[in-house]
């Protein structure tokens, strides 16, 4: 299938998101990692600065000429204005990356959505649920007779998946291999964040990606050749990540969410990010 050249200027767009990141990562991150030991709430209000990671993504950090936007970056500077804090938030496309610096102290949350698998449960505290998403398959859209289109989950026997490294969705996608009684290859990519993948699949680079509906979905918008049509998991909550050793930054966290949830200003932030669907 050929790209249209509205959605190659896309690829370029996503691909030209990794010099973003490279340049943010090295110059805006350039400082000794602050901690050997995760900080709980009361370290980090007597210093004053809480910093967070998370992806970069249209919907979660995006730098937009000088303006730095995003769901989980505007949620997070409103929790950390709310309790008189600096805010600092750093993307990271490595979800075991992220999950590194965050028990050595790096970062005190994980400002992205995060599936609640067990697995997670037990090396993180996740706050209380944010957003309503699910994993969907990423492929293109089939022409006539086209044997790498998958119609159902049962279709992805012996096919190879592309995920960003540490990816919570991999759980999925192995206890989805067991379900259909056939194998599921699985590769995880370590340098690219989930729109990157998704470009990749458009461009004819890899076949299938997983990814977050509410991503993909936004993806749609300006690369209409790819399918997003077969669900990987059921629609789950995602949440935010602390270190176990942060109990009551977990509890601030939940009990700020709890009334923000309820306010004008988290609907709007919400309608402006996910309201159009």
């Amino acid at each position: 299938m050929r790209v249209s050249f509205k959605t190659f200027g896309k690829i370029l767009q996503y691909g030209g998101m990794g010099l973003v990141i490279f340049f943010i990562f090295y110059f805006l991150t350039d400082r000794p990692e602050p901690q050997s030991h995760p900080r709980d709430y009361a370290e980090i209000a007597a210093e004053g600065t809480i910093r967070a990671t998370t992806e970069y993504n249209s919907l979660s950090y995006f730098v937009k000429g000088d303006t730095i936007t995003g769901f989980h970056y505007e949620l997070f500077n409103a929790f950390a204005r709310d309790k008189g804090l600096k805010a600092e938030i750093t993307p990271l496309m490595s979800f075991d990356e992220r999950l590194r610096k965050l028990e050595n102290g790096t970062f005190d949350v994980i400002a992205y959505g995060i599936l609640a698998t067990s697995e997670l449960k037990d090396s993180l505290l996740l706050t209380t649920p944010i957003l309503l998403n699910k994993q969907v398959l990423v492929q293109r859209k089939a022409s006539k007779e086209d044997s790498l289109y998958i119609n159902s989950q049962i279709d992805l026997g012996g096919r190879t998946l592309h995920v960003v490294k540490g990816s919570p969705s991999i759980l999925r996608i192995r206890n989805l291999s067991n379900e259909i009684g056939d194998t599921i290859y699985i590769q995880e990519v370590e340098k690219y964040g989930s729109e990157q993948l998704i470009a990749l699949v458009a461009h004819g680079d890899i076949d299938y990606a997983v990814c977050d509906e509410s991503i993909a979905r936004e993806a749609v918008k300006t690369i209409p050749n790819i399918d997003i049509n077969t669900g990987i998991s059921f629609s789950q909550f995602n949440s935010w990540g602390v270190s176990k050793q942060s109990p009551a930054l977990c509890d601030t966290i939940n009990a700020w969410l709890e009334r923000f949830r309820q306010q004008k200003e988290f609907q709007m932030l919400y309608q402006k990010y996910y309201g159009e669907r």
